[in-house]
């Protein structure tokens, strides 16, 4: 079986091995593969493995040969599965292999926004406390979570683990899910629709999938309904979010500030309107990338495309709107 691996720098910048890959079949491992070299690098292998680089019905139709596409990642809106499906072409993703370091990223957003850590480690590194007349000081406000309202919208595993630190704190939760299933509430965290987590909601923080539905559910008519002064943490998929919305809102103090791991456009676009707000904390879609979760998503990866192979497949995605 021919196997290519059309991005792999990003899962492995050569900390980790593709030896699992190589067991199974003639590998090869490009770094990066730009739009038009595609359909060229695939050539004739059977099995396709990507993390951005999108494979489009055009792709698909140009490259017969294709009979599985592995996603090094959760989310799989970069593959047509429509089309994977119509050609009997398998497509797997990779659930549930960074559901701890996406919880930790989204309250190490949130604990930043509360206490401008780094800013203030700048600031003592400066002399600002050496030349301080005080004991101490801040430069920012600082805010306290204990007794506030975190709403959660995409209650999977990813959000339970935020739930409970945010619980830890001393928060309570608001958990929205889309199957409305409410096994999961105590005391400290309940089931609410949308509308309610929107409309109660102190911190709003994101872990949907990127669907038809949750597409651009944070936009102006959303953020008008909720209260003033709201976080909004999003780890999840940009697109989720209408960015110049957000913006707006951070500008005129709507939204207090918000803390984003992911954008509409990765890498950001340079005039991305949320890159001009200092109430918004951006890192570049890191929530992912700790070793320890990379060498799981390798293993998970590797192990989905033998279960394939032998004509048993596992973690398969199928058309969802």
């Amino acid at each position: 079986m021919k196997i290519v691996i059309l991005d792999g720098f990003t899962s492995n910048p050569g900390d980790l091995s593709w030896d699992s890959f190589e067991a199974l079949g003639e590998l090869t491992v490009y770094d990066r593969t730009p739009a038009d070299k595609i359909v060229e690098r695939i050539g004739d292998a059977e099995a396709v493995i990507t993390n951005k680089t999108p494979i489009s019905r055009q792709t698909l139709e140009a490259c017969p040969s294709v009979k599985y596409v592995g996603v090094l990642a959760t989310g799989y809106n970069i593959v047509d599965v429509d089309a994977a499906a119509e050609k009997g072409i398998i497509v797997t993703n990779i659930p549930s292999y960074s559901t701890y370091a996406a919880g930790q990223m989204a309250i190490a957003l949130l604990l930043e926004i509360c206490h401008h850590v780094g800013a203030h480690s700048d600031a003592v590194h400066g002399g600002a406390w050496s030349n301080s007349v005080d004991f101490t000081f801040w430069n920012y406000p600082l805010i306290e979570l204990a007794g506030k309202t975190m709403g959660i919208i995409g209650y999977g595993n990813i959000g339970r683990v935020t739930a409970g630190v945010a619980t830890a704190f001393g928060m309570k939760v608001l958990a929205n899910n889309r199957s409305g299933n409410r096994d999961f509430e105590t005391d400290d965290i309940k089931w609410a629709s949308f509308d309610e987590v929107i409309e109660k909601s102190d911190v709003i923080s994101l872990h949907c999938p990127l669907f038809d539905s949750t597409r651009g559910i944070i936009n102006k008519d959303s953020i008008a309904r909720m209260k003033d002064g709201v976080i909004i943490i999003n780890n999840s998929r940009g697109p989720v979010i209408v960015e110049q919305d957000l913006a707006d809102a951070l500008h005129s103090g709507k939204v207090y500030a918000a803390g984003i791991d992911v954008a509409c456009q990765e890498p950001i676009n340079a005039d991305s309107p949320l890159l001009g707000c200092d109430n918004c904390i951006i890192t570049p879609h890191i929530s992912w990338a700790p070793k320890e979760t990379r060498v799981r998503l390798l293993q998970i990866a590797s192990s989905n495309l033998a279960a394939y192979k032998e004509g048993k497949p596992v973690n398969e995605v199928t058309p969802q709107k």
